[in-house]
């Protein structure tokens, strides 16, 4: 299997997605923004018929709308309100909408929509890993520069707030983190499956352990097995690997949420 070349690039693309999606995916879940998340996958499909339209990649389509409604859903309102709520909703249907029109005035049918809905391993490129490669590395310099205060805001607002932390714009700013995650995602996944890989692992990893360094290694863990595993059975039976992916996602966190609470003996 690994001596294809398309194979070769589909592990090390699927390798920096899982990367970005577990740590991403992580505070996603930790900051109750899962919704959010779910929105901003939609935002895929404007992106790529936008793309498509405009004669460019679907992938940087994927990454500019993504990011463009992380920021329209923190203008919306702080984290947990119900303005935000309220724009997390009309953003998504607005994503929507879009992506009908410009699919419109394309006028014809988007090139691999199958792959675009459900992921695919097949046409990954040399330059599309090193685009996830950048992606990724500024998504861990982002997380290792604001990691603590995120976290601090993360867990208590009001304290945080009190304590000088800039809670609005550390909000805004992984909202936008979130999204590039999300376009990456979706390119392996699919936008319609994309939401498993961001957050099966993460709910599986804090279901197990409350410490952080350990929780975010078991998300890594997890979101790596389910997405070579994805990529192995995908191959050998010509089937969606988001598919896969959220097949397997679902598996392990509902055998996880199975266990006895005595078995966390890591918390």
């Amino acid at each position: 299997m690994l001596a294809y070349p398309f194979m070769q690039h589909a592990f090390a693309a699927g390798s920096l997605v899982a990367l970005l999606a577990s740590v991403t995916g992580w505070f996603m879940v930790l900051r109750r923004e899962t919704f959010a998340g779910h929105t901003l996958s939609v935002m895929s499909f404007p992106g790529a018929s936008g793309a498509a339209l405009a004669g460019l990649p679907l992938a940087s389509g994927y990454f500019v709308f993504c990011a463009l409604g992380g920021l329209a859903i923190a203008a919306g309102g702080r984290r947990g309100a119900e303005q935000q709520s309220a724009a997390i909703g009309i953003v998504g249907a607005a994503g929507f909408a879009l992506g009908f029109l410009f699919l419109s005035l394309y006028g014809g049918v988007l090139e691999s929509l199958e792959s675009l809905l459900f992921g695919s391993f097949l046409g990954i490129t040399t330059d599309q890993v090193w685009t996830l490669a950048g992606i990724a590395a500024a998504v861990l310099a982002y997380f290792m520069l604001v990691g603590r205060p995120l976290l601090f805001g993360s867990v208590d607002e009001l304290v945080a707030r009190t304590r000088g932390v800039p809670v609005r714009a550390l909000h805004t700013s992984f909202l936008v983190v979130l999204g590039l995650a999300v376009g990456a995602t979706a390119q392996i996944t699919g936008v319609l499956l994309v939401f498993a890989l961001l957050v099966a692992p993460a709910a599986a990893a804090q279901r197990l352990t409350a410490r952080v360094p350990l929780a975010l290694a078991l998300s890594l863990a997890i979101a790596l097995a389910v997405t070579w595993g994805g990529l192995t059975l995908a191959y050998y039976t010509d089937r969606p690997v988001g598919f896969f992916v959220a097949t397997l996602s679902f598996a392990l966190y509902l055998a996880i949420r199975c266990l006895p609470k005595s078995s966390f003996a890591t918390r």
